[in-house]
Parts: structure tokens; C-alpha cells; sequence
């Protein structure tokens, strides 16, 4: 059951979750803390009224520090900050791992059993793991997650900032309620979306063309992405408009 959505507007925004219509016997409240496709990031968590928060932070996850204690269960596929496809991190209350599964519950996905075999009931995706490995010690040699956050809020306002004062483009999410890893925006002709996704690829910016499911243009910049990486796309960006403007 939704008990709240922003659909009315294309999911450009947050819906405002502090008193939410949560059914007395609603055992958990859900949501995607950070929506690729439509750019929105929750920068204050729903009002749950006691029901246990379970958040998918794929997409969020390392960007920023997380207060773990406000969740009941985190998970997050590794494939976007983290590491390559394959691994999933689950963070969870221990109160919440429990033999009362719901019945066909696949005895590899019941987390008890992950939990009690130190999450080697099965063999593990190694070199994915490894490589997760990896980037955390690349993480803490650049100072942690409130510097990964530092840097990701410098980077994600160069491209904002350019689609606040541009005339061709603008940006389709409510500013405050922006992801600091995908950005959406458009010019508000498909025809000229297209030619600029045409123009960027053959410059060298590849998969900025938005999700099917909404068009135009979206730039993920994970912590992958350096500062330069966007500059340049501005920089491109704003080529495209001077040959572009009325």
C-alpha cells in the first residue's frame, strides 16, 4: 500500500512524509532513498509512528554518512558506489533477524541463516567482494564519508548551478529535494534532447540519455566520477547552447 507519492508530478519530488496515513498493522514502511531514474534523494526519513524503516540505498550508498540507528534494514545492490554488479549489502537491526519468514521463503534469502553463517552459507562472489575491498580503503584515504559528501555536494552544485541559470536546459527535480547522484533535465524539445545525447556520445559523454520511462537527459555521478568529469560536461553543455539558442 502507498501511503504517499509524488506521481501527480512525475515523481519530481518528495512527498511530504511527516504524518503519514500508516496502518496500525503495517509491519514496515518502505521507501528508495535515492531514485535514479527520477533524481530525488529523501534528505529528512518518513515519520514511521514505531513501524520499522526498511530503505533500498543502492544508489546512495558511501555518497554520505548514514545514521544506521534510524533504519531497521538497509540494503543496497554494490554496483553503484560500492562495486561490481553481483553484491548486495544488507545492514540490519539485530532483532530483526528471525526464523519467522514468510513461508517459501528460499532458505539462502532468510537472513538468520546468512547471519549465522557469517554470510558464507553460500560461496561468496569473491572478486566482487574483493574489489568492494577495495574502494572502502579508497574511500578512508580520502577522509571518509563526510569527505565523500563534501566533495560529492562540490561536484553535484557545478551541474546544478549551470542548469539554474541556463536558458536551454533545466533540471526536472524540486531543488530541495535534488540527489546528489542523478541528475535529470531537459531542454523541453525531444528532438533537441536527442541531438544533444547524439553530440555528447560523440564527444565522449556516454549514457546520458534518461530512463525510458521519463526522456531527456540524466547524468549519474557517483563517487566514481571525478570533479573534472562534470566540468567538462558543463563545459559541453554549454557549447550545445550557444549553437542551439533561438
Amino acid at each position: 500500500m502507498a501511503v504517499a507519492s509524488s506521481e501527480d508530478k512525475t515523481f519530481s519530488y518528495i512527498p511530504n512524509c511527516s504524518d503519514l496515513p500508516i496502518d496500525d498493522d503495517a509491519d514496515y514502511v518502505y521507501i528508495c532513498e535515492n531514485n535514479t531514474i527520477y533524481g530525488t534523494k529523501y534528505k529528512t526519513l518518513p515519520n514511521t509512528k514505531g513501524k520499522t524503516l526498511v530503505a533500498d540505498i543502492s544508489s546512495c550508498f558511501l555518497s554520505e554518512p548514514v545514521d544506521v540507528t534510524k533504519y531497521g534494514l538497509l540494503y543496497g545492490g554494490a554496483q553503484k558506489n560500492v562495486g561490481p554488479a553481483g553484491v548486495v549489502i544488507v545492514i540490519i537491526r539485530e532483532d530483526l533477524i528471525t526464523e519467522d519468514v514468510l513461508a517459501g521463503t528460499p532458505t539462502i534469502c532468510q537472513y538468520k541463516v546468512q547471519a549465522d553463517a557469517k554470510s558464507l552459507y553460500n560461496t561468496p562472489p569473491c572478486y566482487g567482494i574483493y574489489i568492494c575491498g577495495k574502494v572502502f580503503k579508497w574511500l578512508k584515504k580520502r577522509g571518509g564519508l563526510e569527505a565523500m559528501k563534501e566533495y560529492n555536494e562540490k561536484k553535484a552544485k557545478i551541474l546544478y548551478d549551470f542548469l539554474d541559470q541556463s536558458k536551454l536546459f533545466h533540471g526536472t527535480v524540486a531543488k530541495e529535494d535534488r540527489s546528489l547522484m542523478n541528475v535529470p533535465f531537459v531542454t523541453g524539445d525531444k528532438d533537441l534532447d536527442a541531438e544533444f545525447v547524439k553530440e555528447a556520445t560523440a564527444a565522449g559523454f556516454v549514457n546520458l540519455k534518461g530512463h525510458r520511462t521519463v526522456g531527456g537527459m540524466r547524468a549519474s555521478i557517483y563517487n566514481a566520477m571525478p570533479m573534472e568529469g562534470v566540468e567538462k560536461l558543463v563545459e559541453f553543455m554549454k557549447k550545445f547552447e550557444e549553437a542551439h539558442q533561438a
